[in-house]
């Protein structure tokens, strides 16, 4: 912990909307108050970004300042009002549409006993497909590396949304540090996310070997089992929508995207593609009762 404000300060943990969040939740700490600079001499541009007006100021409170300033830190409140220090805000990165902070996805990983150190990159991965990649330290010696990447992967999924998670996870004996002690990101591995994958099992049927030459082009990888989750690969919505619209086109049906998210194999959609379970001209959703068009259908997803 940090500690609590000072007299005459105010401290506020606020979203990217200037919101305050709940007690628990990361934010960044807005500092205001008494004795607030006004800017950095001869730096406007530098302060106008640290410097923003207080959407919170009360001209009836002596003690309340116009502006606050923006300190670049992620914290968090306790329950007794106490601040938490998670990490900077300098590592927020915008993977598939989404601004994500690297230092939440970080202190999620680090809460839990199983490791002892954690680092999350914005990797690119394949063709302009920007990943989020975790490299831990386990606190276990002797645990199985795929062991320990599943039990993370779990608990994430039960404590991030899902466009947080890590595409790939790589189990170090240490960080890598640079001559000051920091974690020395750039002398981090690219994950190896063939080698990252479960056991390859090949395609056999006709209908599993066009879906999976349809997977490697879009995904960018050499090869695809059929019982490689698409998630696991490193899969996202858009990718989803490119995939959908080949899938398509090859088998002249009309594949929804909500089906292929709930079956995320190619040995799964390859059984309803030979069932024949899609009418070349709609699908319809027996839930809502209409047409519905994969675009709806993904923005319903993202909700």
């Amino acid at each position: 912990p940090i500690g609590k404000p000072l007299h005459n300060k105010q401290c506020y943990v606020l979203d990217a909307a200037l919101n305050p969040v709940p007690v628990g939740v990361v934010g960044e700490l807005y500092i205001g108050g008494l004795g607030l600079a006004r800017g950095y001499l001869n730096r406007p541009a530098l302060t106008a970004e640290k410097f923003v007006i207080n959407p919170f100021y009360d001209e009836k409170n002596n003690r309340s300042s116009k502006q606050l300033y923006r300190t670049g830190d992620l914290v968090r409140w306790l329950a007794n009002g106490s601040l938490v220090f998670i990490a900077r805000a300098d590592h927020q990165v915008k993977v598939r549409g989404f601004r994500i902070e690297l230092g939440e996805i970080e202190h999620a990983l680090t809460g839990q006993s199983e490791i002892k150190e954690a680092v999350v990159l914005a990797r690119e991965i394949g063709d302009n497909n920007t990943q989020l990649v975790a490299y831990l330290v386990s606190s276990e010696a002797g645990q199985q590396d795929a062991e320990l990447i599943e039990q993370v992967r779990g608990h994430l999924r039960q404590v991030l949304p899902n466009y947080m998670v890590p595409a790939a996870f790589v189990v170090l004996d240490a960080l890598p540090l640079s001559a000051n002690g920091k974690v020395n990101r750039h002398a981090l591995p690219e994950p190896d996310m063939e080698a990252l994958r479960a056991e390859y099992i090949a395609p056999q049927t006709e209908t599993e070997i066009r879906l999976s030459e349809i997977w490697q082009q879009v995904l960018g990888l050499e090869k695809v089992g059929i019982t490689d989750s698409f998630f696991e690969l490193g899969g996202h919505s858009l990718l989803a929508t490119k995939l959908v619209a080949r899938i398509n086109e090859t088998f002249a049906i009309n594949f929804p995207i909500k089906v292929f998210f709930e079956h995320n194999t190619i040995e799964k959609q390859a059984k309803l593609i030979g069932n024949n379970l899609f009418d070349e001209t709609q699908i319809v959703i027996p839930q809502r009762n209409k047409m519905i068009s994969n675009q709806d259908e993904l923005e319903e997803i993202e909700l």
